[in-house]
């Protein structure tokens, strides 16, 4: 099943509703006109649902993108809610209830910065399939403290809110919210330390290219982290709370800014030219760029140099350290140093495409719509190499029986024949001796010319298609007819076209006369539609075509694809036997 995509337009609400809360909770805590550092502070917080919506916009199948704006909402909304309850003249009324809602929203913030969005970055997956127990685990500590906090007595909140909470509990209730607030919150950050551990041991056992990205993300989690304690363990003063604050709720969205334009993630870059900074969308080939750059080179290619190029492609496409090219009887074509097991493996017609791991992340939705796009030309390059070797073994196969002709016939002829004159010379052979040797000698010339004319027959040369077959059948020891349409015969094609059709009709006769047992054959060549076909039909015996494979008319299917056109045999059982081929020829 595929999931849905959530179209642009809720990204662009979504980091609507973070921005405005953003503001709105920054101008309504200091009033207007606002001090400098407050106006830094609100532009920096909006660096969160920036990044969440260009991602989202852009890549809106990678769930990234929505965790970032998520995250950004909690932090708009918060900000919003804390801002209602300082200038609140009562502690009491609905808009209070609604304000200390959505303050709470911050717990809900931290938890997706500390533990969530460091650990799915930056493909929205988990780094290995243990970590579903550590984010189940970090959902109960966040649902736990964002609910301890919203019900947890006054005493709790008159630190900041000096109303105290206009939704809490009196009593030892309030207060066993509160336990279970910091619990929820100790639970939550302890996940985050092991989050930073793991991102730690990655980044120890990755490549030099994932470090460099994983270096970044493992900076704003202490960061995120660091602010959080620089807040809860050194005294509530200015200058501490604005530097957690701050480091809090700008480091990690930061490091995710240097991540993904700084090292071209998610296909978006800075671009500079003169004086101008630009972003640059879409650094990903796409297939038709990658085919249009390959193109000359595939033309000019041997099959199996076309694989290689191919999977070049795709470990450049893809951005992965290796890629292989396996065709059914297991040869490969590697591209990169091919340094473990493959992490993607698709279908590509006869064979596969395999990748390793990726330069830097895993793969995403993208990577392998890339991948399948591709495996489409790579299945065509794979039929073209399986194409070419049958063809070569049918050209071994035909000069071995030419050779084994010659040498079984012409030549034994023509060593009898030499002895033969060998012998007249020195016995003086007369008028009859003489004649003999010259039958001899026809006989051999003969021979040679049926030779020849298995190979090439003159008559395809200098009469064209409709003779060449019309000859070959007339000498069939069964009765057959030849068909052709109006003007065929005066028309020539090509000679690889020409030879195709021949040497095919004239393997489909023969195979009727010794498989089939055929009484009467029936030779059609017509074309039409830009087709150029002959159609030869039998009475024989027939067969079973699944069982027989490919076999009896390999060969001719062979050349046939080989020259775009194409071979249906059509047979069963006393049902007679059918075979149709077809090359593409101007009309």
């Amino acid at each position: 099943m595929t999931r849905a995509t959530p179209p642009p337009a809720l990204a662009a609400l979504m980091a609507a509703v973070a921005a405005g809360g953003i503001v709105a909770g920054g101008l309504l805590e200091t009033g207007l006109p606002a001090p400098p550092g407050q106006w830094l502070f609100i532009v920096m917080c909006m660096v969160t649902p920036a990044i969440g919506w260009l991602v989202a916009a852009r890549r809106p199948d990678n769930v990234y993108g929505w965790l970032l704006l998520a995250a950004a909402d909690c932090l708009g909304l918060g900000a919003l809610g804390a801002s209602i309850l300082i200038n609140l003249p009562t502690d009491r009324g609905p808009l209070a209830g609604i304000a200390t809602v959505l303050a709470s929203l911050f717990t809900v913030f931290y938890g997706l910065t500390w533990v969530v969005i460091p650990l799915l970055f930056p493909d929205g997956r988990l780094p290995s399939r243990r970590w579903r127990i550590g984010i189940w685990v970090a959902v109960v500590g966040i649902t736990a403290h964002w609910a301890g906090l919203l019900l947890s007595t006054d005493m709790v909140y008159t630190v900041v809110f000096s109303k105290g909470n206009p939704l809490g509990l009196d009593g030892v209730a309030g207060l066993i919210a509160a336990a279970v607030s910091a619990a929820g919150q100790f639970v939550t950050f302890l996940v985050a330390l092991s989050v930073l551990v793991s991102l730690v041991l990655r980044w120890w056992r990755s490549a030099a290219v994932e470090r460099r990205v994983l270096r970044w993300m493992i900076i704003g989690v202490v960061g995120t982290l660091g602010g959080f304690v620089l807040m809860t363990l050194f005294p509530p003063d200015d200058y501490s709370v604005a530097l957690g604050l701050l480091a809090s709720m700008v480091t990690l969205p930061a490091a995710i800014v240097a991540t993904v334009f700084r090292h071209g993630l998610l296909d978006i870059k800075v671009g500079i030219r003169g004086s101008r900074i630009f972003l640059v969308f879409d650094l990903r080939p796409t297939v038709d760029e990658l085919l249009t750059e390959l193109g000359p080179g595939l033309e000019e290619a041997e099959p199996v140099e076309q694989l290689g190029r191919l999977a070049g492609a795709v470990q450049a496409g893809l951005e992965t350290r290796w890629a292989a090219v396996q065709l059914a009887d297991g040869t490969r074509v590697v591209a990169g140093d091919e340094d473990g097991e493959a992490v993607l493996t698709v279908p590509a017609g006869l064979g596969h495409i395999a990748c390793g791991p990726k330069d830097a992340g895993r793969f995403t939705a993208e990577d392998r719509r890339l991948l399948g796009a591709l495996a489409v030309p790579i299945g065509l390059a794979i039929q073209n190499v399986g194409l070419a070797a049958r063809l070569v073994n049918a050209q071994e196969a035909e000069r071995r029986r030419i050779e084994r002709n010659i040498h079984d016939g012409v030549q034994q002829q023509l060593v009898a024949l030499i002895a033969g004159l060998e012998l007249a010379r020195a016995t003086g052979g007369g008028t009859e001796t003489l004649t003999l040797l010259r039958e001899e000698a026809r006989q051999t010339l003969t021979d040679l010319r049926e030779l020849a004319a298995g190979i090439h027959p003159s008559v395809l040369s200098q009469g064209g298609l409709v003779e060449a077959v019309e000859e070959r059948c007339s000498r069939l020891p069964v009765t057959t007819t030849v068909t052709t349409d109006p003007g065929l015969r005066a028309r020539r094609f090509p000679d690889e076209i020409e030879g195709a059709l021949y040497f095919t009709v004239s393997e489909s006769v023969a195979n009727a006369l010794k498989h089939a047992e055929a009484s009467r054959i029936e030779v059609r060549l017509t074309q039409a539609e830009g087709r150029l076909q002959a159609v030869v039909s039998d009475d024989g015996k027939g067969f079973d075509t699944a069982a027989a494979g490919r076999g009896r008319l390999g060969t001719p299917a062979d050349r046939m694809n080989a020259l775009g056109g194409g071979l249906q045999l059509t047979s069963g059982p006393g049902e007679g036997t059918s075979v149709r081929a077809w090359v593409p020829v101007p009309a």
